[in-house]
Parts: C-alpha cells; sequence; structure tokens
C-alpha cells in the first residue's frame, strides 16, 4: 500500500465517523532518539538519530450489540540502520468480530496469541518488544479464524486458539497453516500463570513447534514477570533440527505518582541465526547473547510518557563486543 493511500484513508476516516455513529479514531505513536555508544558491528558505532519505532491508526466500529470491525495501520521508520526510505504504511489488524456470551470469534487479520498476554502485562512495548517478539520466534499477527474467552463465570481461566496462515501481515505463501493456543489461568487475585503451544506446518520439512510458560504478578504499583520458551526449528530432511530456548525476567514498579522504573533481563541459550536481522537492535547472529534494559518513565500527562532507557547485549564469545545503545524514547496516545 502506497504512502498516498493511507494519506487518502485519513482524509476519508471523518467522513466514515460522522455516517457512523459508532466508529471510533484512535492511536499512538513512540520513537527515540538513539546513540549506537558500542556494538559488535563497528560500522555502526557512534550511529544517532530519531526514528519512529511505530505509529498506530485505528478505527473501530461496532456494528451491532455482536458483531464489530477494526482496521488499523501501522506505519514505521525503517529499523536496519541502512536504508534511507521513507516512513511507510501497511494494515496491522482488518477483522470481524462476533461477541456471544464470555467468548469472541475473530476472522480475518487478528492478534495472535503468542506474546499478547506477556506484552500487555510488561507495558513497555513502546520501549521494546517481548522476548519472542525481539528474537522472531513468531508474529504479533496472522491472518485467519481465532476464537477467545473464559471457561469460567469469575474468568480466572481464559483461552486463546487461533488457526491462521502463519504468515503475520504478509500473504500466505505455501498450502501449510499455523494452529496457536494459549490457556491462562489467575489462581488467586494479581497472579496470572499462562501457557502456549504453536504448531507450523512450512514447506521443505520446515517445521517449527514452539512451547512458553509464563508467571506473573501485577497490581497498581507494582509488575513483575518470568518466561520461558523453547522452539524447534526443523532444517529439511537429513538434517538436525535447531532448538532455540530463551529466559526473560522484567520488572516495573511506581516510585512517585508520575514516574515508573522498568527494568529487565533476557538470556538466549542458543544463538540467534535471525539476530542480524532485528530490528533497531541487531544481534549477532554466531553468538549466545545476554540483553539487559532499564530506565524510567514521566508522565507529565495521562497520554504522554517521556522515558529515558538503555539497552545493552551482552556475548558469550570473547571476540564480540557488546552492544551499549542510550535512547530518549517518547510515547503519547490519541
Amino acid at each position: 500500500m502506497k504512502l498516498k493511500s493511507f494519506w487518502l484513508l485519513l482524509l476519508l476516516t471523518p467522513a466514515l465517523l460522522m455516517a457512523q455513529e459508532n466508529g471510533k479514531i484512535s492511536g499512538y505513536m513512540f520513537g527515540d532518539y538513539y546513540y549506537v555508544a558500542a556494538n559488535h558491528n563497528s560500522e555502526l558505532e557512534n550511529r544517532n538519530g530519531f526514528w519512529f519505532r511505530r505509529i498506530y491508526f485505528t478505527y473501530d466500529q461496532n456494528l451491532s450489540d455482536a458483531f464489530a470491525i477494526r482496521l488499523r495501520m501501522e506505519l514505521a521508520s525503517p529499523g536496519n540502520f541502512t536504508s534511507s526510505g521513507k516512513i511507510t504504511p501497511f494494515v496491522k489488524d482488518a477483522y470481524l468480530s462476533y461477541k456471544f456470551q464470555q467468548h469472541k470469534i475473530y476472522i480475518g487479520l487478528s492478534p495472535t496469541p503468542t506474546w499478547e498476554r506477556i506484552e500487555k502485562i510488561w507495558g513497555y512495548r513502546s520501549v521494546e518488544k517481548t522476548p519472542l517478539d525481539l528474537q522472531k520466534f513468531g508474529s504479533s499477527r496472522d491472518f485467519g479464524v481465532a476464537i477467545r474467552g473464559s471457561l469460567d463465570k469469575e474468568k480466572r481461566v481464559n483461552y486463546h486458539v487461533m488457526l491462521g496462515n502463519g504468515s503475520g501481515t504478509g500473504t500466505e505463501t505455501n498450502e501449510g497453516k499455523k494452529v496457536m493456543l494459549s490457556l491462562a489461568v489467575e489462581p488467586v487475585d494479581h497472579v496470572v500463570v499462562e501457557g502456549y503451544v504453536d504448531f507450523e506446518e512450512r514447506p521443505g520439512k520446515t517445521n517449527r513447534y514452539t512451547f512458553q510458560g509464563f508467571a506473573a504478578y501485577q497490581d497498581k504499583n507494582f509488575r513483575l514477570g518470568v518466561q520461558f520458551a523453547h522452539q524447534t526449528r526443523e532444517q529439511g530432511t537429513g538434517l538436525e533440527n535447531l532448538d532455540l530456548q530463551i529466559f526473560s525476567a522484567f520488572a516495573a514498579a511506581k516510585v512517585s505518582d508520575r514516574t515508573w522504573a522498568f527494568v529487565r533481563f533476557d538470556r538466549m541459550f542458543d544463538a540467534n541465526p535471525n539476530g542480524a536481522k532485528i530490528s533497531y537492535i541487531p544481534f549477532d547472529p554466531t553468538s549466545k547473547s545476554t540483553f539487559f534494559l532499564g530506565g524510567l518513565d514521566f508522565r507529565p500527562l495521562e497520554k504522554v510518557h517521556l522515558m529515558p532507557n538503555f539497552e545493552a547485549v551482552f556475548y558469550d564469545e570473547n571476540n564480540i563486543d557488546t552492544d551499549v545503545i542510550p535512547r530518549f524514547t517518547f510515547y503519547y496516545k490519541f
């Protein structure tokens, strides 16, 4: 979709809203001023600048008490440190939903269960992706059919099942499909435990399997979460499977009326062959790594966040330099 099409959508949407009283426009933007103080790739050292890592433009409309639609566009600056391309939009969500009792069905391009709950509790997607998202273990969206809801009246047992193309926001290119399932239980107030599995059928005997466990505590002043995931990637006939494992822990705490502090630790027990393709903070693809993030969240207004933070990646191999990227992140909603 070309940029001019996006601006045409912006111009048309107010008219749509006037015609449909149930329509709603919302969105948010976040980005950084970044400085690459040190990097395993010497060519990136001392790079600095401003970028938008995400812009959301969302249109929601209730068609009835049960049916609703969502169209969401996303834009972002290129994050590979080499492209000078313009910010380009693409469709992030496009679905019809149907709600009945404590359940909801989605048809179209909708969120996957892979890390949706984790991202919500982590609370700082504006600073960094959740571990599986960052390390490219899956996608936050897929085109297909999903159902989610609660299995008890108290809504302490929740599920999310999806059958999708396995192509994310892209077009299907093979006959295989991806099945995803999450089951979350809240045994007591403020505590949640979630299990997740998926199976993706890929061509040439390169199927993938993912298993994930997550546990968290959250209240109005504090959040704490731990996560472990294992993914098996078949490499083809006669080749040994690639197994990737990751552990993560995070915490966020309110330190004053308008200030939070946050910290996160990720441990990659295996070298990620896709590490160099990670946007905004490429990893060395040949080494195991430890990722650390810390920062402060100042909130001068309810919908405005100013967040000085830094990210560091430490590699197990002695001949690979540490990555250090201090940033000033801004986030605002409308």
